[in-house]
Parts: C-alpha cells; structure tokens; sequence
C-alpha cells in the first residue's frame, strides 16, 4: 500500500514557504504521494473547511512538479464539470510532461450546489458532463490526431499536445459513492478512489465496482484507492473548526491502531491512501508526516 499527504493549500491562511515545506518533507522523509483537492468558489453558508484561503489545485500541480522529483501528484479531486474539459486534459498532460510522468487523476462529478450555480453550471447535467470531460481526455491524452464528438465538443482536424508522459496516459480514478460513480468507474476510469470510509463500507463499494467492472467485459480489475482523515494520538492540534470534518470517518488513534486500520484497507484491496491533514496545525502536519514515516508506513508498505 502507497500512503501520501493532501497538501494543506485550502482551510487555513495562505503560507507558501510552509506548504512548500509540507511537500518537501512528505518526499524526504519517503512518502509516495502528496494531493491536492478541488473547490472554485464556494458559497459562504457552506460549512466545508475549502471554503476559505483556498489555491487553485490546477496552479498548485504545476508548482509541486517544479518542486519536488520523485513523489507521485494527485488530485483529491478535480471536479470536472468546473471547467472546460479540453483545457483542462492540456493542463493535466503538461503536469505529467513536467513531472517526469508522476501524475494520478483522481476526478468526480460534484456535489456543492451553490458552486455550480456560481460558476453557471446546471446541477444536474454533472453527470453528463464529467462523463463527457471523461471521454475527452481518454482522447486527447492517447491520440496525437484525436476524432472524437460529444454532446457539446467536435474534435477533428487538429493537433492534440502535449501527450502525457505516462503510457497508455495517466491513471484516472473515479471519486463518488453511488451506483453512477460505480459504473462511471467501470466505464471510464482506471480505478475507484474513496473517501472518509470504515471497512464495511470500502468493501461494499469495492465488490460493486468489480462487479461491473467484470460486466462492461474489461481486463484484470480496477485500482482501489482512499482518501481519509487521520487524528494522531498526542499529536493532533486543529487549525480550524473540527466540526467541519464531523460525520466523516476518520483514522483516530495511535500510530500503531491506525496503521492497523490501514492494513485492514489493504486486505481489502486498497492499494493508495491519501492522508487528509488541513484541519490541524503546521506543527501538527509535520509531526504526523514523521510518524507516518517512521511508525505507520513500514506497517503498511508492500
């Protein structure tokens, strides 16, 4: 199992030197990945910790590309419909080029109405959309002479670049809890990627994504992943409001009990955790990268 860090870039004031620090640590001290996580503008009644001080995930990849050379990159996720899906899979391409092919998409469809409204997206052609965004990229990450046409794109006679570094292209995996985000995996992606889940509800999820995995006729199996929570015993000490991460399950205790939860996730078939930290401290964020390092991925590592 591969652990990484969601970088602290939303929920707190804006320390560049710190953040960059984050990341730095999470690659020295020999983590595999460090994430970054997607919100635009987010309504002020909303009580979600990405509502404030929030960098860009599409300027920071870029960035982290520049300033770190061996962890793997990850979007937490990036919201597809958000954006115009072209752009975006040139962006994503160009990260993968400038990081030495160390890029993991992880992407979804949405679920903070407001936020649709403001950036004048119907709610409910999220779906549709990411789908489509989805189709695109496949495309336009593969074939230097893309033919494709969707609902609202016709792409033919031009030339897609860069192409990523990574061969076939970079690992999509697809967020969400639903029957659709199942089956949006086993369509379209290369993998499914959770969030703040116990054991029970990780298998539940992972036994129908292979399912219709098998159904839609594809090879081999999808990629199981996890993003979640931890609160490390006499260490934790919150930045912000801890009840905007109640009701989400969380990695609660000593190192020892989490990397036993953790253990619990691979045998499950988990095989990426990205440890989700922007609720506490700097001080706090460090620490837990050490005793990550040191006590809970020896624990956990193939």
């Amino acid at each position: 199992m591969k652990l990484g860090i969601c970088l602290p870039h939303y929920g707190r004031p804006i320390e560049v030197g710190r953040i960059l620090e984050v990341a730095r640590r999470a690659e020295e001290r020999g983590l595999d990945s460090v994430w970054v996580t997607d919100h635009v503008i987010v309504p002020e009644r909303s009580n979600v910790i990405y509502r404030e001080d929030m960098l860009d995930p599409l300027a920071v990849l870029p960035w982290l590309a520049g300033v770190t050379s061996r962890v793997e990159l990850g979007t937490s996720v990036v919201i597809l419909p958000y954006r115009s899906p072209i752009p975006v899979a040139k962006l994503l391409a160009s990260v993968d080029v400038l990081s030495g092919g160390r890029l993991i998409v992880g992407a979804a469809i949405g679920w903070l109405e407001g936020e649709f409204e403001a950036l004048g997206v119907p709610f409910r052609e999220r779906a549709s959309r990411s789908d489509e965004a989805l189709e695109l990229m496949r495309a336009l990450w593969t074939e230097e002479h893309p033919k494709i046409q969707t609902k609202h794109y016709r792409v033919q006679d031009v030339v897609a670049s860069p192409l990523p570094l990574q061969k076939p292209r970079p690992p999509l995996y697809i967020g969400g809890a639903s029957e659709g985000a199942y089956r949006r995996v086993a369509r379209l992606g290369d993998g499914w990627h959770a969030s703040s889940t116990n054991h029970e509800a990780f298998r539940q999820g992972a036994d129908t994504v292979r399912r219709l995995w098998k159904e839609a006729g594809r090879a081999g199996g999808p990629f199981l992943s996890l993003r979640i929570p931890i609160l490390i015993d006499g260490v934790h000490r919150p930045a912000v409001d801890m009840g905007l991460i109640r009701g989400r399950h969380t990695l609660n205790g000593s190192a020892k009990q989490i990397a036993d939860e953790l253990s619990g996730f691979k045998a499950l078939g988990c095989g990426h955790v990205a440890l989700e930290v922007s609720y506490s401290t700097f001080p706090a964020i460090f620490e837990t990268i050490e005793r990550v390092a040191d006590t809970i991925r020896p624990r956990v590592a193939d």
